[in-house]
């Protein structure tokens, strides 16, 4: 199977799985949504967010260091896979350890801190299984991964369901989420023991050393991400309290569920990004330019259609108590669609063994982002932590381009600006449908509407012959 064959099928079936887990964790979260109400749900949100924060230390990059070392080159495999496991056991301790510490500092209610300590061990968890999906990724056997994640999922949905109809408080959810990552983490240690031998343990001290200096700055990137992504949540908890975190979460969520779009093409082309830096530029910046284009294609249009709806949107999903949800959807949706265009660039930069370069960006933005709260939550509350969240988000994904520009990769200006006027050009048609049409039921207008985009984009040929090539041979059987 070729290449590209390859990272076609990996993409797809990831994507399904994807979908799949997208569909019920929207269900389950609405559903504890309007269980808790805004109150519950805040307290919840609340501790997802802490915990979230300091979920990275318990990996400080090591999963995305093993996909990158491990892909290049297969014998390192027992290496890593015996000195990270070793790590991560560690790391996890620590982790549990200072949340601990630190959320009994703040003085939270007892109620709270427990809750806090369930989804603490549910975060944890979840990022120590990262090392064995790491390596299906490396070998880009996705489907494993893939169907972890769906019983991850499936086991959430069910435990909520039963959550809800024996009257669970909101320690009883949290116990639900710690849980499904115990078995989840079951399934693929199983998994990774019937798909790969067993491995002789390497120890080797001198390669913890190495390993961590080189990952580091992945986990210090994934640090400023995970505390420009949930501080907000946090600090309107301190500020204002837990029904206005459950407003605010109540949109949030839905756009934290649409970042799984980059997040799988970031799963299934990472690998080969990697291969690509050693051993074809020009494939490098191909796929770059690609993956640039189809995030532009989907992140706009959603960026408009989701700000033109969203009152359709929350009040259908959440409904009438999460009113206030609204205008926050309507501004963080505007962070996705940046996330959306700066993600082949990240990704770029990462490949290239540039990582360090991603971290300084991100630490940056994380001063940012604490200040504009601290002006903007006071005053605007949660309207003020969307605004500062996406002109966080706008200021990273900027900066990283004009990084991958200076090092001679990525995307031409030329291209870029021919991409973006097509898209905008489309996106504009389906908006005026959108606003005229609006009365319409959303789920009769949604798909409408990505028909129409997508007829006026293939009729300016926003789809061009080789995006067309690239789909034959998605859809090619072998």
């Amino acid at each position: 199977m070729s290449k590209a064959r390859k990272i076609a099928k990996n993409t797809v079936f990831l994507f399904v799985s994807q979908i799949i887990s997208y569909i019920l964790a929207f269900f389950y979260m609405i559903y504890i949504a309007r269980y808790l109400g805004a109150d519950g749900f805040g307290i919840l949100s609340f501790a997802l967010a802490f915990t979230g924060i300091f979920s990275i230390l318990a990996d400080l990059g090591l999963n995305t260091l093993t996909v990158r070392e491990i892909a290049r080159d297969k014998s390192l495999t027992g290496k890593y896979f015996s000195n990270v496991v070793l790590i991560k056991i560690i790391l996890a301790a620590l982790t549990f350890g200072l949340v601990a510490v630190v959320i009994n500092l703040m003085g939270y209610p007892q109620e709270v801190i427990n809750v806090v300590y369930f989804v603490a061990l549910y975060s944890i968890l979840t990022s120590f299984y990262g090392i064995f999906n790491s390596i299906f990724q490396a070998y880009e056997e996705i489907e494993y991964q893939s169907i972890g994640q769906v019983l991850s999922n499936v086991l959430l949905f069910a435990g909520v369901l039963i959550g809800i109809y024996y009257g669970f408080s909101v320690l009883e959810f949290a116990f639900i989420f710690f849980i499904s990552s115990v078995i989840s983490l079951l399934y693929i240690f199983l998994v990774y023991i019937w798909k790969f031998p067993p491995y002789k343990m390497q120890l080797n001290w001198g390669f913890w050393k190495s390993a961590v200096k080189e990952a580091l700055p992945f986990g210090l990137t994934g640090i400023s991400g995970m505390i420009y992504t949930y501080i907000d949540s946090v600090m309107l908890s301190l500020f204002q309290g837990n029904e206005v975190v459950g407003w605010y979460n109540a949109a949030y969520r839905l756009i934290l569920a649409l970042l799984y779009v980059p997040i799988t093409i970031n799963t299934t082309l990472f690998p080969s990004m990697s291969q690509f830096h050693l051993s074809s530029r020009d494939s490098l910046n191909l796929i770059t330019e690609k993956y640039f284009k189809l995030m532009v294609v989907t992140g706009i249009p959603m960026g408009a259609a989701v700000t033109i709806l969203a009152d359709n949107i929350i009040i259908l999903i959440f409904g009438y108590g999460y009113q206030r949800s609204i205008i926050a959807l309507q501004i963080l949706i505007w962070t996705t669609v940046f996330t959306f265009i700066g993600a082949a660039f990240i990704r770029l930069l990462e490949a290239t063994n540039r990582q360090l370069i991603v971290t300084k960006i991100s630490a940056v933005c994380v001063v940012v982002n604490i200040a504009l709260n601290l002006i903007l939550i006071p005053t605007l509350s949660y309207v003020g932590a969307s605004i500062a969240t996406v002109v966080t988000e706008a200021i990273l994904v900027g900066s990283v381009i004009m990084i991958g520009y200076k090092f001679g990769f990525g995307v031409s200006k030329n291209r870029i600006m021919e991409i973006l006027l097509k898209v905008t050009a489309s996106t504009l048609v389906m908006s005026v449908l959108l606003i005229y049409f609006k009365i319409i039921n959303l789920l009769i207008l949604a798909p409408f509407a990505v028909l129409a985009y997508l007829a006026v984009l293939y009729l300016i040929n926003g789809i061009d012959d080789m995006d067309r090539y690239l789909f034959k041979q998605i859809i090619k059987r072998r």
